[in-house]
């Protein structure tokens, strides 16, 4: 088991979180910026265990870094839902509760990263669009043109976070600002960046962009990571 059990935070707790870990964190008070506020601080331990910096996230995207702009995002909740919804980035976590969770990527290139993630609860947009009972899947679209799916079921049962914040700093373009699916237990090709778009389908056989190229469907990190006949 590689994640802490989640934690539920208000979004100011999370500041606070970040602003009291920074004297230690830094070795000495960062500078405050002309309004009297902090900057962030990017989190190296969590509950005693060490996290990875957030650079450590190595880049392997199809089309590059995608640059999105806050004022014109939009995610979009469709396919089997009864309300589809279109939200801008603020609407998307002001009507949710924050949660953390320490979860480990692992990349099918052989390298992995432990990082504190913050986000709101996939399983909580979905429910605004109220899904119809045969939805089994949810397909994640990028703003890359980058898909991949997982069960309906597992997004529920494990509390699969849309993630936008890492150690403790707003995610960064190069690793999927504004948001990113956090996929425990799978490989890094089922993390999806830069999401847009979330499907509710009930083809539990979806292949997304790299299952079509040979990598496994299930995309589980505790099954190989191919296709088999």
């Amino acid at each position: 088991m590689h994640s802490r059990p989640i934690t539920r935070i208000p979004v100011i707790a999370s500041v606070l979180l970040v602003l009291a870990l920074a004297p230690a964190i830094g070795g000495c008070t960062a500078p405050r910026t002309a309004g009297g506020a902090l900057p962030a601080v990017e989190v190296q331990q969590y509950h005693g265990q060490r996290l990875d910096p957030v650079n450590a996230l190595q880049q392997n995207t199809i089309k590059g870094t995608q640059y999105l702009d806050l004022k014109t995002y939009r995610l979009h909740v469709y396919g089997l839902v009864s309300k589809p919804a279109t939200y801008t980035y603020d609407a998307v976590l002001s009507g949710e509760a924050t949660y953390t969770k320490v979860v480990r990527l692992d990349c099918v290139e052989g390298w992995s990263a432990t990082i504190l993630w913050e986000g709101i609860l996939l399983s909580d947009v979905i429910d605004r669009s109220q899904p119809s009972a045969d939805a089994t899947t949810v397909v994640f679209h990028g703003a890359d043109g980058y898909t991949t799916s997982l069960p309906l079921s597992f997004i529920r049962s494990h509390k699969i976070l849309l993630a936008y914040k890492m150690d403790g700093v707003m995610i960064p373009p190069e690793q999927g600002f504004p948001f990113m699916v956090v996929a425990e237990d799978h490989w890094g090709y089922k993390w999806a960046k830069w999401v847009t778009g979330i499907e509710l389908s009930n083809d539990p056989k979806y292949l997304g962009y790299w299952e079509q190229r040979g990598y496994s469907q299930s995309g589980l990190r505790s099954q190989n990571m191919f296709s088999t006949p």
